[in-house]
């Protein structure tokens, strides 16, 4: 059995873990009894920890927030996670300053040897410009509290295109992906799951009401890089290619969706913003292919077919 001192950390780190407890469930982690789960639970809140206590046989703790923030329970590996975190806190904006003072604090109390694994991977690291867009802090807990608490949220959206429109969701996730936020939510209006761009919404408060979750998508990481592949599509075509399903997996990106399959042949739900680019790609599936629409990919493919043609034509055989 563990002592006081290692006991009281112990309970700590568990509720730290996760939002709700009960006593016996408490007890039987750290192998106490319940009547020792509320005197450590006393203790801690003379250390300063918030513990909120619901009533009942049940017994169950919960760490509230307090009008001081006590000190933190990590192990090694989140610590460094931490720091790591807040070197890099630049994809939210209003929060540059207060990450460098928090960091000071957090390295000022890291062990030698965890301050030089978290300066090696700086020092390591270089930042390279791109296309990252920046959020405001106070959207992003506003999201992740509504995603926690399973209340609806309204806001003005702007579209790749633009166009702006004021939308009523159920959040399930934030999702962070090429320097950007992304908002997975149903979408009340369109009766489907939808991906929004965080940067191009202005959330209306104040939320709710509170809903009960509805079966999100099976895999939210792909659901989000399936929607980052075809919202910006200009062009999109159904083909029909004379290969398996099977066969042609591997090879598609994502995004690309097989509508129908048989032992020989299936049918892709294809896109791009680029009929030129869409061509090239339908080539690159190594294998037979059927199109009919839309009349830009049609013209492309004629293009780099006489091209190819031409490419393989004897210099003497060749058209003026």
């Amino acid at each position: 059995m563990l002592d006081t001192s290692a006991r009281l950390l112990r309970l700590l780190s568990l509720l730290q873990a996760r939002r709700d407890w009960t006593g016996p469930a408490l007890a039987e982690r750290l192998e106490v009894t319940t009547r020792t789960i509320r005197n450590d639970i006393d203790r801690l809140r003379t250390l300063g920890y918030p513990v909120d206590a619901t009533p009942g046989v049940a017994g169950g703790y919960r760490l509230g927030a307090g009008a001081a923030l006590p000190p933190l329970l990590l192990d090694d590996e989140e610590a460094v996670a931490v720091a790591i975190g807040l070197r890099t806190a630049n994809a939210v904006t209003g929060i540059e300053e207060t990450a460098v003072r928090a960091l000071v604090k957090l390295e000022q109390v890291l062990p030698t040897r965890l301050r030089h694994r978290v300066n090696a991977l700086h020092n390591a690291t270089v930042q390279v410009p791109g296309r990252q867009s920046r959020v405001d802090a106070e959207i992003l807990t506003t999201l992740a509290a509504v995603c926690r608490d399973h209340e609806r949220l309204r806001f003005d959206y702007a579209n790749h295109h633009g166009g702006e429109s004021r939308r009523t969701v159920e959040p399930h996730r934030l999702a962070h992906a090429g320097g950007r936020w992304y908002l997975v939510a149903y979408d009340v209006d369109k009766q489907d799951w939808r991906t929004f761009r965080v940067d191009r919404l202005t959330p209306k408060i104040p939320t709710g009401p509170r809903f009960t979750p509805r079966e999100p998508p099976p895999d939210t990481a792909n659901f989000v890089a399936q929607g980052l592949a075809t919202a910006t599509w200009r062009y999109r075509a159904t083909v029909l290619v004379h290969a398996p399903a099977d066969e042609l997996s591997q090879r598609l990106p994502p995004g690309i969706e097989i509508l129908e399959s048989t032992e020989t042949t299936c049918v892709l739900a294809v896109g791009s913003d680029n009929a030129y680019m869409l061509a090239l790609h339908l080539g690159m599936l190594n294998a037979d292919f059927e199109v009919t629409d839309p009349p830009e990919l049609i013209q492309e493919l004629a293009t780099l077919a006489a091209r190819y043609t031409r490419a393989i034509t004897p210099h003497a055989d060749r058209a003026p």
